[in-house]
């Protein structure tokens, strides 16, 4: 096999890049996310995602080094059940990531709608979600360099919020913001915790080294707050949360909800097993599970049948013409100026 890093320069294309921002589609502590029209030439025209880092942060070396980190890592993460990232661009000292679009909903926003309509969702359907996450995870758990030497990815931010689901019944893990990969990204473990309180697996909460395990715990949590309609390590406090984590009894989820049985209360309490050694070792095998628990009858959802009900759930898929708000601001109208 050729070495692509060793491989000749056939020859180089110059380029460059103008986005239009549209709006603003998520606000977090440490940076924005727009959507953004990318122009090219002859009037090509893209609609995508930039995250872009608050002016607060630019001074900061290590998080300024891990931004850049994360883009360089997830660029080649290029899987239908992850969000693709297309670009790391710098101007007036701000750096962003351009990256897919994803029209859609995360988890959380589904439990607040299903909470308001007071309806659960349906089991097998929630279900098909924590797969799809499985099934990004094994590949980013999986992926090596360029040599062949295993990256020993661990997202560390599994949750509702990083799990999207497109109109189209799509599910996109996203946000490797805080993962941990050789080479890729300055590391605090063992010194500073990292993730969501309510997400993070005992090895996050009491401050030891995780491996990809640690993300499987966190997708069992996942699967349980879509059963339950709520998150039951979720405390009033982030230390709650932490201390439900590490100390409260993991429940039978079949006296939570009726419509969990033996196989699929076995399937989440080997997810959330405290001991690593007792949890799935690999999101291989909790695929196999998950797939297997509603698919080995039969026919069992699809892309599609998640796509219907988001779409029933949320009505038409909303307009995101030219009309909106701010279409035709400029991308460095977006960007303010450095000051001092």
């Amino acid at each position: 096999m050729h070495n692509i890093n060793r491989m000749s320069v056939l020859f180089s294309i110059q380029g460059e890049f103008r986005y239009h921002v549209v709006r603003k589609l998520h606000e977090g502590g440490m940076g924005v996310v727009y959507e953004a029209e990318q122009h090219g030439a002859r009037g090509f025209t893209k609609r995508l995602a930039i995250k872009v880092i608050r002016q607060s942060f630019t001074d900061q070396k290590l998080f300024i080094e891990n931004f850049i980190g994360e883009a360089r890592l997830v660029a080649d993460l290029i899987h239908t059940n992850i969000v693709q990232t297309y670009h790391l661009g710098e101007t007036e000292g701000r750096y962003y990531i351009a990256m897919e679009l994803i029209r859609g909903v995360n988890l959380e926003e589904l439990q607040e709608r299903l909470r308001g309509l007071e309806q659960a969702l349906p089991m097998e359907l929630a279900v098909f979600i924590a797969s799809r996450v499985t099934r990004g995870l094994s590949y980013a758990h999986g992926k090596t360099d360029r040599d062949g030497t295993p990256l020993g990815i661990v997202h560390r931010d599994v949750s509702s919020k990083n799990i999207l689901i497109a109109f189209e019944g799509d599910v996109k893990l996203t946000d490797f913001g805080i993962a941990k990969a050789r080479g890729f990204l300055q590391d605090q473990e063992g010194e500073v915790v990292a993730g969501k309180a309510d997400f993070m697996s005992p090895e996050q909460a009491s401050f030891r080294i995780t491996d990809r395990r640690s993300d499987l715990f966190s997708t069992g949590v996942v699967l349980a707050s879509l059963l339950l309609g709520r998150n039951p390590f979720q405390g009033d406090t982030p230390e709650l949360s932490r201390d439900r984590i590490l100390r409260m009894p993991i429940p039978d989820f079949r006296l939570l909800d009726s419509r969990v049985d033996l196989r699929l209360n076995e399937i989440l309490h080997r997810a959330l097993a405290r001991d690593p050694e007792q949890r799935y070792s690999t999101a291989d095998q909790m695929l196999v599970d998950l797939e297997h628990y509603i698919y080995d009858r039969g026919y069992g959802p699809t892309n599609e049948t998640l796509g219907r009900y988001i779409r029933d759930l949320f009505g038409q898929i909303p307009a995101r013409g030219t009309e909106m708000e701010h279409a035709t601001a400029c991308w460095n109208s977006m960007m303010s100026r450095r000051t001092g």
